[in-house]
């Protein structure tokens, strides 16, 4: 029993454009720091993606959305194999070959909606399909979706809005995109109270997050009590990223991520998946991955 590690060369071939922040150095980064701290060698590559994952992604996106994402050159194959990783991932830890994983993915997911293309540098929701996979297929009835990315993933909040089984707690910059996560957004209909949004202003610190980890979502997961966990974990909310100005340290997302292993183990068998989203300073987000995939080992 180990830590599963999602990481395929093919994730590297996405490209959105010339230079662009969302680009193949974010993987080739996080590789070789695997690497070269011997973490590498403390995972378990996980091989064995979900065959045929269109009916999940299918879940959660328009025919519409598919067939335009489908006929983009290379991403759209892509998209599709991170999916199918992420799925696996799932489908590992629910019948223990691992503890938990990380998956190291491209394209990230948590702004897709239905719009055809890109948003924010998603074209799938990742963390939306998996949630409604863990449930309909390994019958995890309640699921926590934590996103620590600096931008709200307003994909995800939008998938479960209404939606009282799944519980999505999230800590990001307000007014930098997408522009929503409101914290008076706190779910409708038999979601009312599923849904926690957290605002953290420019120069947040390890204890700004770590404060509404044990205000705002430690004392809601008492009574919800998850089957399964997720982490949206996405690296722009780290000090020195290009795109994000919190100065959260490597230390505070390995402590972060002992809280939500603890969470995992409190309420759910350790059950917990993390997918990569932002970070944008390729060095710093390597580092960044180094210390999550180590807590996630030691734990």
């Amino acid at each position: 029993m180990s830590t599963g590690y999602v990481f395929n060369k093919r994730f590297i071939d996405h490209v959105l454009s010339f230079g662009h922040p969302e680009g193949p150095e974010r993987l080739k980064a996080i590789e070789r720091r695997m690497k070269e701290t011997g973490l590498i060698e403390k995972v378990t590559e996980i091989v064995d993606y979900l065959e045929g994952p269109m009916p999940f992604i299918e879940t959660n996106h328009s025919d519409a959305h598919i067939a335009s994402v489908q006929r983009i050159p290379e991403t759209g194959e892509i998209a599709e194999l991170a999916v199918a990783g992420v799925l696996g991932a799932v489908k590992a830890v629910s019948e223990g070959k691992v503890n938990n994983a990380f998956c190291a993915i491209r394209p990230p997911g948590h702004h897709a909606h239905n719009s055809g293309g890109e948003e924010g540098f998603c074209f799938y929701n990742n963390v939306a399909i998996a949630a409604k996979y863990a449930q309909s297929e390994c019958n995890h009835e309640k699921v926590l979706i934590i996103d620590w990315d600096y931008h709200h993933g307003n994909g995800t909040q939008d998938a479960f809005y209404y939606d009282p089984s799944v519980l999505f707690f999230s800590t990001h910059n307000w007014f930098t995109y997408p522009g929503t996560g409101d914290p008076s957004m706190t779910g409708a209909g038999d979601g009312e109270g599923f849904n926690i949004n957290v605002h953290m202003d420019s120069g947040a610190s390890d204890d700004t997050i770590k404060s509404a980890w044990e205000k705002c979502l430690l004392p809601r997961v008492e009574t919800f009590k998850p089957d399964f966990v997720f982490i949206s974990a996405g690296f722009d909310s780290r000090e020195q990223d290009l795109l994000g100005t919190f100065n959260i340290t490597d230390k505070c997302f390995a402590e972060l991520t002992k809280m939500a292993l603890e969470i995992a183990k409190t309420y759910c068998n350790g059950r917990l998946v993390t997918t990569l989203e932002g970070g944008y300073n390729p060095a710093g987000l390597a580092e960044a991955v180094v210390a999550h995939v180590g807590a996630l080992v030691e734990g």
